[in-house]
């Protein structure tokens, strides 16, 4: 991957439904090589798919909760994400160091619905305590960030200053 490729996905990441020739002018390439470079980048498995971007209260998800999750001693991390996968609203999970294993977002429609939430996931085989934050507001969430490209090489100044 080289910095056009890394300019290219950039390009994605701020709108996915550009099209070839859009991408194309942004980092000097043909439609035809950002259409190539593309196909390279999803097969390879770097770009994974492409998806909408959705306000979650505006399809009746107003509650979003952080939960952290201890495991049992005999507890299999495995297991318990697959097990985290079956819940519809479990939006992402997140294998962590420090106290907790997991750490799962959750949106749902409203506080009663969490609580039913809450209690399924502490059904979970191996799942021994959680720790739940509600989220009050999201000030930002899923951007776009890309590394920093690396600065050019220096070159020795032989002026002898």
């Amino acid at each position: 991957m080289d910095a056009v490729d890394r300019q290219i996905i950039a390009a994605l990441r701020a709108n996915g439904r550009a099209t070839y020739a859009e991408l194309g002018r942004q980092v000097g390439l043909s439609a035809s090589a950002v259409h190539e470079r593309v196909g390279k980048l999803e097969s390879s498995g770097v770009i994974t798919g492409y998806h909408a971007v959705v306000d979650p209260p505006s399809v009746g998800l107003g509650v979003t909760a952080l939960v952290g999750i201890q495991p049992t001693d005999t507890g299999d991390d495995d297991e318990i994400a697959a097990a985290l996968a079956e819940l519809p609203e479990v939006e992402s999970c997140y294998a962590v160091a420090g106290d907790e294993a997991f750490v799962v977002k959750i949106r749902v429609a409203t506080v009663d619905e969490l609580e039913r939430s809450l209690g399924r996931l502490r059904r979970i085989d191996g799942i021994a305590r959680t720790r739940t934050t509600v989220v009050l507001s999201t000030r930002f969430e899923g951007r776009p960030n890309a590394p920093e490209p690396a600065p050019p090489p220096t070159v020795p100044d032989k002026s002898g200053a």
